[in-house]
């Protein structure tokens, strides 16, 4: 694995960047969830030994295991293999039973589907999703795990235009907390790349919150690190909506202060309340969840 000279300079700034480079050429646990709208927590037990429960999502568990996609739990939806930090965006937003929910960036479908699990199949779920080549694996995941509360829209997140009780915005970033299964990824790591996600990411939070009704929840999260594309983002929308309220996230999981000043920007305090996990908290993806409220 690479790392470009950039980006060691860039995040020695940001992190405990021996710990850092150490845990990223650790390979990753492998995760599960229980798809509770098939199967329950005791019978995946049964059918799997070794399970080692994830403290912050009690449907998910570690497992060592190899070829998890071809056991016969994984091909009749009665679980999904979904890395563990992924599993946290759902469990922020908390969707209720018969709420209106937007996953604007579904595929491939780990986040929708424990979504419609923790609404048990009622209410409705608008699964987006621009590339319509991510379309099929989305299509393939949601008939598997048995979601019959969701529908699929193949556009631009930026022009959808309805009101929703909640929505996810899991943003498309530059990946960097995923660089322990995707070693390429700070090998092709470029400043530019970042600006250029950042403000696409800007347009796609301001609309999102425009769609928010009044006392919604809206919850944006992303697998990078770097601070333009998170906290720059959550700042940038507290000074383009005085009505958005950034919330506490409160999980039994170990996080990192967030980046309060990058560069030459200094964002708001209220981005403390924001959840940075870097790879080393807790051994597994880095990932960054924020919390807003429309009021």
């Amino acid at each position: 694995m690479e790392f470009k000279q950039n980006f060691i300079e860039r995040y020695a700034k940001l992190t405990d960047l021996d710990e850092f480079l150490k845990i990223c050429h650790i390979p990753l646990r492998k995760s599960i969830r229980v798809n509770t709208l098939k199967a329950t927590i005791p019978e995946i037990k049964k059918s799997f030994s070794g399970l080692k429960p994830i403290p912050w999502c009690k449907e998910g568990f570690w497992i060592n295991q190899r070829g998890i996609g071809n056991t016969k739990e994984h091909f009749l939806g009665k679980i999904y293999v979904q890395e563990a930090a992924s599993m946290i965006p759902p469990l922020v937003l908390s969707p209720k039973q018969d709420d209106l929910v937007l996953d604007c960036c579904a595929a491939p479908g780990s986040k929708t589907t424990q979504i419609s699990a923790l609404m048990k199949n009622t209410g409705l779920i608008v699964a987006n999703e621009l590339d319509y080549i991510r379309m099929k694996p989305l299509t393939i995941n949601l008939e598997r795990c048995g979601c019959i509360n969701v529908i699929k829209t193949n556009m631009d997140a930026r022009f959808i235009h309805s009101k929703f009780d909640k929505i996810l915005l899991d943003a498309p970033c530059s990946g960097i907390g995923t660089i322990r299964k995707s070693p390429k990824t700070p090998h092709i790591y470029n400043p530019g790349m970042v600006k250029k996600l950042s403000n696409a990411q800007k347009g796609l939070i301001i609309n999102m919150f425009d769609n928010l009704n009044e006392d919604g929840t809206l919850v944006y999260s992303t697998c990078t690190l770097e601070p333009e594309e998170n906290e720059g983002v959550i700042d940038y929308l507290l000074e383009k909506r005085d009505n958005a309220k950034i919330q506490n996230i409160n999980l039994d999981i170990k996080k990192s202060p967030t980046v309060l000043e990058f560069g030459n920007k200094t964002y708001s305090d209220e981005v403390k309340k924001c959840l940075r996990i870097w790879p080393q908290d807790n051994d597994t993806e880095g990932f960054f969840v924020a919390k807003i409220t429309k009021n």
